[in-house]
């Protein structure tokens, strides 16, 4: 059954394709009464991320924490444990793929963070997919079709869009690249 409600999840992400990212509680209500279904928490502590996750699920929309971002935890596999035990989030998201794995196993919606920054970056993201087996790539920055194209030609796992995206054209632009979704703390886009 878990299964199931993590596929239901997976599915409501690429029915999504803007989700708000948000770094401030500021964001996050602007974001709560948008028309985002998904939210990306990229701030927040040990001591408050249940209360952040609650506000969002109780908006309806999904969460997923940045778990990297999150004060408090350790870069450690059993951060991620923690993490459900203390809000049982709808995903999370990594630059660390063995992060990444161990939300997997727990039935998380995964997210692979990787920024591009260079040829060697792009090369080295095969292997890191491997690892972690995450069920989205976001791939920042998130203003560049060609290299989006790139790797969504050369992998089966959705990409999404992140970092830098402002505008309407940035936004069609990643999206005939091949991204699944764009991620942005913009909340101009949000309601687009």
């Amino acid at each position: 059954m878990e299964l199931d409600n993590t596929q239901t999840k997976k599915h409501r992400m690429l029915d999504c394709p803007v989700i708000a990212a948000v770094k401030d509680e500021a964001g996050l209500a602007v974001a709560l009464k948008s028309e985002c279904e998904v939210i990306f928490l990229l701030f927040g502590s040990v001591v408050n991320v249940a209360e952040l996750v609650g506000r969002v699920r109780a908006a309806g929309k999904l969460a997923i924490v940045h778990i990297d971002l999150l004060d408090g935890l350790s870069q450690r596999e059993v951060a991620v444990d923690g993490l459900v035990r203390m809000c049982a989030p709808d995903g999370i998201i990594s630059t660390r793929p063995a992060l990444v794995r161990r939300a997997r196993h727990l039935g998380l919606v995964t997210v692979q963070r990787a920024f591009i920054l260079d040829s060697l970056a792009l090369s080295n993201l095969p292997d890191q997919l491997s690892v972690g087996k995450p069920d989205f790539i976001e791939i920042l920055p998130g203003i560049m079709p060609r290299v989006i194209t790139e790797i969504t030609q050369s992998t089966a796992t959705p990409v999404i869009a992140g970092g830098l995206i402002k505008y309407k054209d940035e936004v069609i632009a990643a999206m005939r690249a091949g991204a699944a979704a764009v991620s942005t703390t913009c909340p101009a886009v949000w309601e687009m």
